[in-house]
């Protein structure tokens, strides 16, 4: 690969007026020593997504974009949430650059391996993950919930990389795989090792958010993991037929019981076991329901193929 590759840094906004210009000024500083070293080409920018914010997000975006042409933005429409607000960025820079790194506006994602991310496009590799080396910052709780979150995505057959996020490096050939994909549940760290090119990874800590809050609270988070459960794989329902047919010997087994229980004259049941047998089977067959509606939910949405989402307003030069 050619060196002075034009780069788009892409941060989705969602009401982030508390960190954002203390996120524009870390990745102005590292922008301005990429282009001195000559790593990238004068032609790169800094592209912020305001995803319906409610705060002054946008505001602030215009407003760097003024004091600053390497600033520049993206307006949706309306909140569509962090990863279309991705998809918006994605499409946008790949119009305009030869590669994208996609990255939170709260500093948590470490802005000093960029350097190397973009030395190892130069490498070849057309997609660059960021993984994390370490969840010293996490609670038990989160650092629990996310690594079984990791071990449940690859148990159910999705290719994902461990300890990845949505920070992230795509070459245009990359970003043009990726437009390929149609489905509006959209789970970008399932979808893009689906494109297939050649790919690495560069390690990195991640940091505590430097101000406001996450936007990503349990229910976000739990949405999130079934969106990417069912969005690529059928286990699930594979599962309930499993126990289905598993109650189905246990009940069998329960009338030969049952028939010998009567051939020897004890025809009384317990009340208990028959209660118990009552509310189990009533219990798988709800989540059974439930993860079926699930589904047909997603077949749903899919069959109206409403659009991803909708540019209000991008800031040009």
């Amino acid at each position: 690969m050619e060196k002075h590759a034009v780069l788009y840094l892409v941060v989705p906004c969602y009401n982030e007026e508390e960190v954002l210009p203390e996120t524009a000024r870390q990745l102005l500083s590292k922008m301005e020593s990429m282009l001195a070293r000559e790593l990238i080409s004068q032609k790169s920018k800094i592209l912020f997504v305001n995803d319906g914010s409610r705060d002054k997000t946008w505001e602030i975006i215009e407003r760097l974009h003024t004091e600053n042409p390497i600033y520049t933005g993206v307006k949706l429409s309306r909140n569509k949430g962090h990863q279309n607000a991705l998809l918006a960025g994605l499409m946008t820079a790949k119009e305009r650059a030869d590669i994208a790194i996609s990255l939170d506006a709260d500093l948590q994602d470490d802005v000093n391996v960029i350097d190397k991310m973009v030395e190892q496009y130069y490498q070849g590799f057309d997609v660059v993950y960021g993984v994390r080396s370490a969840r010293k910052t996490d609670t038990f709780f989160k650092k629990f919930t996310a690594q079984g979150f990791y071990k449940l995505m690859k148990a159910m057959g999705v290719d994902i990389v461990y300890n990845h996020a949505d920070y992230r490096l795509m070459s245009r050939r990359a970003m043009e795989g990726l437009e390929e994909f149609q489905e509006v549940n959209l789970f970008l760290r399932g979808i893009v090792p689906l494109i297939g090119y050649a790919s690495t990874t560069v390690s990195y800590e991640r940091h505590e958010r430097f101000a406001g809050e996450s936007k990503y609270p349990l229910k976000k988070m739990l949405s999130f993991a079934t969106d990417g459960i069912t969005s690529f794989s059928i286990k699930p329902i594979r599962m309930i037929t499993v126990f289905g047919f598993f109650i189905f010997v246990v009940s069998l087994i329960m009338l030969v019981y049952s028939l010998v229980v009567h051939s020897m004259g004890h025809t009384v049941w317990g009340w208990t076991s028959t209660i118990v047998s009552i509310w189990a089977i009533g219990g798988l067959q709800l989540l059974a329901i439930g993860v079926v509606g699930e589904y047909i939910g997603k077949i749903y949405l899919e069959t109206k193929n409403r659009p991803k989402y909708i540019i209000e307003k991008v800031l040009e030069e």
